[in-house]
């Protein structure tokens, strides 16, 4: 049986538009993978970039191209491809303006994990709540504080504020103010701090302690003891500080005082205290 032309053309390019269609599929299929591996492994290599980057990253890239290889094979059977990018490009910008929130804390979660401005396992203070940070994700951060609750920040509230981070500091200091009686020994008692200072180990020798004479209160001198430890030793050298501050004032007989008020009764005119003149 002979096929007229007109038959057997359009049968032939038919076929050779889904073999090459095919062809696209599987080449594009391979390509988007393999993008993502090579995204990954490169990724890995560098101490500064977080894995929840790199995954990013690997899956964007991957499904870009599985865009772009859906395109090229509906080109290739003469859909016209120009309205579905547009179509694309209408929904995606409808998408992003509906969740421009979202898509706002997983830039600045982006930025946070690129930039590390903080990591898993610092104490930090973010928005006047002190932690310890748990996770960081796209979206949020989880924050556990000194008290143990959970907090879930979101990334766009953190990045747009400040963010203190204590682990990073190599050295902490620390501001405790003693007051003593007015009629106590101000000398004495600075030798007495200085020597609970020299005893304690966790106080670093640079910078070196000082103990001044910070202000004159309305019921004490007022003693600033400054000095600076290694920041995971801060709270536990302050209260060992204050506590060796109180023992060794007891033994040297020098007072703390505490608000005191003269109160002065004057009996009114005509009452049975003071008889009218």
């Amino acid at each position: 049986m002979n096929l007229s032309p007109q038959v057997v053309d359009p049968i032939v390019a038919l076929a050779l538009n889904v073999l090459a269609a095919a062809l696209t599929l599987a080449l594009g299929w391979a390509l988007a993978g393999w993008l993502e591996r090579v995204v990954r492994t490169l990724s890995a290599r560098q101490a500064r970039l977080d894995v929840t980057i790199a995954t990013l990253a690997g899956r964007l890239l991957r499904a870009l191209v599985l865009v772009v290889t859906v395109i090229a094979v509906l080109d290739r059977f003469g859909v016209q491809t120009t309205s579905l990018v547009a179509l694309i490009g209408a929904a995606g910008l409808a998408v992003g303006l509906a969740l421009q929130g979202a898509l706002a804390n997983v830039a600045a979660g982006v930025l946070v994990l690129v930039l590390r401005p903080y990591k898993v396992g610092d104490a930090v203070m973010m928005n006047g709540t002190a932690g310890m940070v748990e996770d960081i994700g796209l979206f949020i951060t989880k924050l556990r504080t000194f008290e143990g609750v959970v907090v879930f920040m979101p990334n766009g509230t953190v990045w747009g504020g400040a963010v203190q981070n204590f682990s990073q500091a190599t050295r902490r200091r620390a501001d405790i103010t003693f007051g003593i009686s007015y009629d106590d020994d101000i000398d004495r008692a600075v030798a007495a701090i200085e020597a609970v200072l020299g005893a304690e180990p966790r106080v670093l020798a640079e910078p070196a302690p000082m103990v001044v004479v910070e202000g004159l209160g309305d019921d004490s001198v007022d003693l600033l003891c400054r000095f600076w430890t290694l920041p995971a030793d801060l709270f536990p050298t302050r209260f060992e500080v204050t506590k060796r501050v109180k023992q060794r004032f007891d033994a040297e007989g020098i007072s703390i005082p505490f608000p005191q008020r003269d109160v002065h009764l004057i009996a009114a005119q005509g009452s049975p205290d003071r008889p009218a003149a």
